[in-house]
């Protein structure tokens, strides 16, 4: 087997850019598959990564998904709103430790705008980072408001910008609170996250905004100022909670859920983003099923690489025929060589992939917040190099089996 091994090798290196062609066919096929793998994990580990710590989000009535992404994402509309007095009444529970608030409704050029307090920079973990200012603080006043680094790029702002809120998430709105300006406190250092698209306020300042539009002769309307009376604490849209025991989670979910003063969906972030990911994961079926008919390509053309090289090398398979070399040893010599083949696809394909991820990581993630780190093949990948390095080897039984019905004469009767 050893002296096969040596002679298969040597055979490829008498034919250099044939095999290097077919080697490097194989390997961008490896590539993508193992590549696709990747950046799926990235993707997943970026998505679950949004939110980190928080045990529960408790908003109005509705559904999970909708709960999540009204919160955490800022994509969805918020089911409803959840009353001031609610809020403190489970703030004060004995099994959390720390609340956070949100109040949705208002915007700037398309931007949310959250309402919240400085529970918000002192508890809310993304990829187990906390949120921390690439220049200035935190709002801490009715007039303050901090925004993030999508905002701030976006917008050319910076400390010191005077910033008007209007109503509704559109670009262009007809309906602003020119009443109560703020003034940008502190740009967030980058999070890749929502975190960058959004502005953070205090409640206060909701609050104060909306009563000065109220008394300037404004027009009030939509969350979270619904319902609102001078004077009072508004509703909130929903609020984050940390418990000082993680086991008492899901009890305390089942008691808020059942809750009969207010109406409420509490969920669990892990939870409700395992279930939205199995919602959205029907594109990974679609890039893996690409991928592996890429390496189909792959492997044909290996084959038929092999298969037209029999037809120049018929001297080589007669003479070594006529040296002692059975059928059988022929037919081992090719898928020897076809399983080399393979093999170095894989490997190269591989660390094209670990090359790609050295290189371009800290690019992608700034551009893309697409966290992808260097690690070890996982078992599912190994499946796919070992069904690519199988599937190359029984490649190569097809010219290995023409080759066998070749007799030993044909290579060395002079082809007319």
């Amino acid at each position: 087997m050893t002296f096969l091994l040596g002679l298969a090798w040597r055979s490829l290196r008498n034919r250099r850019l044939i095999s290097l062609l077919t080697a490097a066919s194989i390997a961008l096929s490896v590539a993508l598959l193992v590549g696709i793998e990747h950046v799926r994990l990235g993707v997943r580990e970026s998505f679950a990564g949004t939110i980190k710590g928080t045990d529960l989000i408790v908003g109005a009535r509705g559904g999970t998904t909708q709960v999540l992404l009204s919160t955490v994402f800022g994509m969805a509309t918020p089911s409803g709103t959840v009353s001031w007095a609610t809020y403190e009444r489970w703030a004060a529970h004995p099994a959390i430790k720390w609340t956070i608030p949100y109040a949705l409704g208002d915007a700037h050029k398309g931007h949310r705008v959250i309402g919240t307090t400085a529970a918000f920079f002192a508890h809310y973990r993304f990829r187990d980072r906390s949120v921390t200012f690439a220049s200035g603080g935190p709002p801490t006043d009715d007039r303050s408001i901090a925004i993030g680094w999508d905002v701030a790029q976006r917008l050319g702002y910076a400390v010191g910008t005077k910033v008007v809120l209007s109503h509704g998430v559109a670009a262009v709105s007809f309906a602003e609170h020119e009443a109560h300006p703020f003034t940008v406190s502190g740009v967030i250092a980058r999070t890749f996250t929502p975190i960058d698209r959004a502005l953070y306020t205090t409640l206060d300042g909701l609050t104060a905004m909306h009563e000065d539009e109220e008394a300037a002769g404004g027009l009030m309307m939509g969350p979270p100022e619904a319902g609102h009376v001078p004077g009072q604490a508004p509703p909130i849209t929903a609020f984050l909670v940390g418990t000082k025991n993680r086991f008492e989670t899901l009890a305390l979910q089942r008691e808020m859920n059942e809750d009969r003063t207010e109406p409420l969906t509490a969920i669990i972030p892990g939870v409700a983003l395992a279930q939205l990911w199995q919602t959205i994961g029907s594109a990974e079926v679609g890039l893996r099923v690409v991928a592996l008919f890429t390496v189909l390509v792959g492997l044909t053309g290996m084959c038929v690489a092999l298969y037209a090289s029999l037809e120049a090398r018929r001297r080589e398979m007669a003479i070594l025929r006529a040296v002692g070399a059975g059928p059988r040893t022929i037919v081992a010599l090719l898928v020897l060589e076809s399983a080399l083949l393979a093999v170095l696809g894989a490997a190269a394909g591989v660390a094209i992939v670990y090359a790609g991820i050295a290189l371009a990581a800290g690019a992608v993630e700034a551009r893309f917040g697409l966290a992808l780190t260097l690690r070890p093949l996982g078992a599912l990948e190994w499946g796919y190099l070992a069904l690519v390095v199988g599937a190359g080897t029984l490649v190569g039984l097809l010219p290995a089996w023409r080759a066998y019905r070749t007799s030993l004469t044909d290579g060395l009767a002079p082809k007319v």
